[in-house]
């Protein structure tokens, strides 16, 4: 499917979400605030969803003294995939894991905490920045951004509807429909999120072992990855769970969320996949 109409699909499906929610808080009224809100967002989020995720995860540019080589690395798996280089992020955190941004290849950018530099040798690097090449390739990165954009958005309103309740049939408030919004919104946004988000997954695998040519490279970093992050917290990502599916690796396993709305496909699976690429 077709990066642009992925994109505008899944800002669709969001805003109807979102007006539908603003609906049921605050009836006529509230689904014309939610559309205002929704239109605001879409706008906001094509242009700056990038930069509010690298804030978010207080990302600092890479240089030779915080990631020696990684800049270099990240260069040569662009020029690999025939992509222009992307912008390169270092991020301050134990838990190793990465992700791509960006609203297009031009204006892309790649990110690995420090974690995952520490723990993995330089081949297994290039397989996990060829990876994140391969979404800013195929571009999922501005889906990945307004979807986490959107799905934190959806959370706070309906956290509002626990609050102030929700309107019923004869526009009166109604405190059990706001606890319903508040359960069934964020598990709307997260299926939404599932469901672009495993398939894109094994694209972004095989994508990048062909970037990268040595498909055992990123199935070593994958286990790795896998192993490591199921011990260490990743504090930020369990704030913010609406950001999950952006890294390589699921952020949440810490706490041991991942089953049927996980984000990511089973690990085993990825890493039989890409050690049946090596292998053919």
């Amino acid at each position: 499917m077709d990066g642009f109409f992925k994109t505008t699909l899944l800002m669709a499906a969001m805003t109807a979400l979102f007006m539908g929610i603003g609906y049921m808080v605050g009836g006529s009224g509230g689904i014309m605030i939610a559309f205002g809100i929704a239109l605001a967002m879409n706008l906001f989020t094509y242009w700056n969803s990038d930069k509010m995720v690298l804030r978010y995860y207080r990302a600092q540019p890479a240089t030779d003294v915080n990631a020696p080589g990684l800049t270099a690395i990240v260069g040569q798996m662009a020029d690999n995939a025939g992509l222009p280089h992307p912008k390169v992020y270092v991020i301050d955190e134990d838990q190793p894991n990465a992700f791509a941004t960006g609203r297009n290849p031009a204006n892309a950018a790649v990110a690995a905490t420090t974690g995952l530099l520490r723990r993995l040798s330089m081949e297994e690097v290039a397989g996990v920045m060829a990876h994140e090449l391969a979404h800013v390739k195929h571009r999922d990165t501005l889906t990945m951004t307004v979807t986490a954009t959107f799905a934190g958005a959806i959370g706070m309103l309906a956290n509002m509807a626990m609050f102030i309740g929700a309107s019923g049939p004869d526009g009166r408030r109604n405190p059990i429909a706001g606890l319903l919004i508040m359960i069934l919104a964020p598990l709307a946004a997260m299926i939404v999120q599932t469901a672009i988000s495993r398939a894109r997954e094994y694209e972004a695998d095989e994508g990048g072992a062909q970037i990268c040519g040595r498909p055992n490279w990123l199935a070593d970093a994958l286990e790795k990855l896998s192993a490591a992050s199921k011990t260490s917290l990743n504090r930020r990502a369990e704030a913010n769970p609406a950001t999950a599916h952006m890294f390589i690796v699921n952020p949440l396993h810490a706490h041991a969320i991942d089953g049927l709305f996980s984000t990511h496909p089973p690990m085993t699976e990825r890493v039989k996949r890409l050690r049946a690429m090596a292998a053919g």
